[in-house]
């Protein structure tokens, strides 16, 4: 089996997206403050605030800039988590993953149906966000409207990308690991909180090649202004690419896991 080995994969794998939908919708309210009260509390701390002292960035106001790089962020946190300390639990904890296996349903499915929801929970908090910015009047429509279906592309991503960690963690507290060392970095140096093009031109390409947030932030400020330019192609291409990749290595390193 390779890392690299496509997936034996069917509609089934639907199924294990509406398992975790009903338990989701079960706490729907808990589920949904987060996301809702996190980019408010960014957004007045920093961009109304931090904002006042900052004249333009780019030519638009500081509140402006990191109101899409909020909407990135809560769709990263929303994927990683759900596919990291969630999936680990479901699999190792509450052994959902050994019961549903015992189903007609084969390991591929039930880990695709794992990344499918964790793409699903990123759809969810744009969808919770970007009225908070809109009310606020930080984007532009109808642009803004085409973050609802990328976030599925960037949270498929990340879903992935969490997937991996998950299936090579020895527990769950190592999971702080990629938290502190993957997510945080990304959190801090994607264009965020400052233009990427302050940094040295070195970094600016290690950014642009390592850190998918970095592209993800680039087609939501793009999306949140209503300027769409050519450029953007370079990121959606990175994005897909990644996602791909990653969704195959995802699926055959939690393969090779429960089945050891």
């Amino acid at each position: 089996m390779g890392y690299f080995s496509l997936p034996d994969i069917t509609s089934k794998s639907f199924k294990v997206w509406l398992r975790n939908r009903d338990v989701f919708m079960s706490t729907f309210k808990v589920n949904f403050l987060p996301p809702l009260v996190e980019p408010i509390l960014y957004l007045f701390a920093l961009g109304f605030g931090l904002g006042n002292y900052i004249s333009d960035i780019e030519g638009v106001s500081y509140a402006e800039f990191i109101a899409p790089a909020l909407i990135s962020v809560s769709l990263m946190y929303a994927a990683f988590y759900e596919c990291t300390f969630g999936s680990y639990v479901r699999m190792y904890y509450q052994k959902t993953f050994d019961a549903i296996i015992a189903t007609p349903l084969n390991i591929d499915e039930v880990i695709a149906g794992e990344l499918l929801w964790g793409a699903t929970r990123s759809v969810i908090n744009s969808i919770i966000v970007l009225p908070v910015m809109a009310i606020f009047g930080l984007v532009v429509f109808p642009h803004s409207l085409l973050i609802i279906p990328f976030a599925f592309l960037g949270g498929m991503l990340f879903s992935c990308i969490a997937m991996c960690f998950t299936a090579v963690s020895s527990n769950i507290n190592s999971l702080t690991y990629p938290s502190i060392l993957f997510i945080m970095p990304m959190f801090l140096f994607s264009g965020t909180f400052f233009p990427l093009s302050l940094l040295p031109q070195g970094v600016q390409y290690f950014a642009l090649a390592t850190l998918p947030l970095a592209h993800i932030v680039i087609v939501i400020r793009s999306l949140t202004s209503g300027i769409l330019d050519v450029s953007l192609l370079f990121s959606l291409v990175w994005l897909v690419v990644a996602s791909a990749l990653f969704f195959l290595l995802s699926i055959n390193l939690m393969k090779k896991r429960l089945i050891i």
